[in-house]
């Protein structure tokens, strides 16, 4: 007698096929309208240390930039006013209301020179670089005594597939 003989009688049946195997009408197709929803990924991470010396860095970078742009904006601005004549315009209307049309009056047109407006705007550029670059980096130092006691700053990124 063996045991590994199956018992007299009828088979059983075969099991029966995946869904979608061999009939192509039982798989499922996507409607003609609908717009498949892309997958998406979400990671949710905390920000608890901002190095102080990147945030220097950076700040010096980007405040260079606004110093930059500040200056070209403000020699800009200049060459429009002085070619609407703005400052004839007011100079004289300064002097008529003050009475001083002889020579030892207030000049707007001398005191509002570019070379005095590139030298103000350079003093304040300079001083807009040091504070800032100062400013962001106490940040960085007040951001990680914050965090240490608060954990810091939670955020949810998402990746789209």
């Amino acid at each position: 007698m063996c045991f590994f003989s199956s018992p007299p009688g009828p088979a059983p049946p075969p099991p029966p096929a995946p869904r979608g195997a061999g009939d192509p009408g039982a798989q499922r197709k996507p409607r003609t309208g609908a717009r498949m929803a892309p997958r998406t990924r979400k990671a949710r991470l905390r920000v608890a240390k901002a190095d102080p010396w990147s945030v220097m860095k950076v700040s010096f970078l980007l405040s260079i930039a606004l110093g930059v742009c500040t200056i070209v904006a403000a020699v800009v601005l200049w060459m429009v006013m002085d070619a609407m004549g703005i400052f004839s315009s007011v100079g004289g209307t300064i002097s008529e209301a003050t009475g001083s049309n002889e020579s030892n009056g207030f000049d707007l047109q001398t005191f509002l020179s570019l070379p005095r407006v590139l030298i103000f705007t350079t003093v304040i550029s300079v001083i807009d670089v040091v504070l800032m670059t100062a400013l962001a980096t106490l940040g960085a130092f007040i951001y990680n005594l914050s965090a240490g006691f608060v954990g810091g700053v939670e955020l949810t990124l998402a990746e789209d597939e």
